[in-house]
């Protein structure tokens, strides 16, 4: 089982989405938010669900879908999964991961 590791970075993008739906729907956002991280929990016990999107020397960067939302992560190894973000399907994920 491996530890699910959320970055700074992907921390600040669950918030920007908490808050973006919280202007208009404080109890959607909380729904939302929560989903995003109960989804990405199932990464501990299967880390290659989602589809590869590529390879660094650091280990392989996948995508988990959950909704309209796309949750990237990087598997460390058997032990680990760093969240790197969540991005709305709409985004080019390109222009935020290096």
């Amino acid at each position: 089982m491996a530890k699910i590791i959320w970055t700074d970075e992907a921390e600040r993008w669950l918030k920007d989405i908490h808050d973006y739906i919280a202007a208009d729907n404080p109890t959607a956002a909380f729904t939302v938010v929560e989903g995003i991280y109960e989804r990405a929990q199932i990464l501990s016990n299967f880390p290659e669900i989602g589809y590869k999107y590529r390879s660094e020397p650091e280990g392989d960067i996948r995508i988990l879908l959950y909704g309209h939302y796309r949750i990237t992560y990087l598997i460390r190894g058997s032990d680990r999964i760093d969240i790197l973000g969540v991005f709305h399907g709409s985004l080019d994920i390109d222009r935020y991961l290096p």
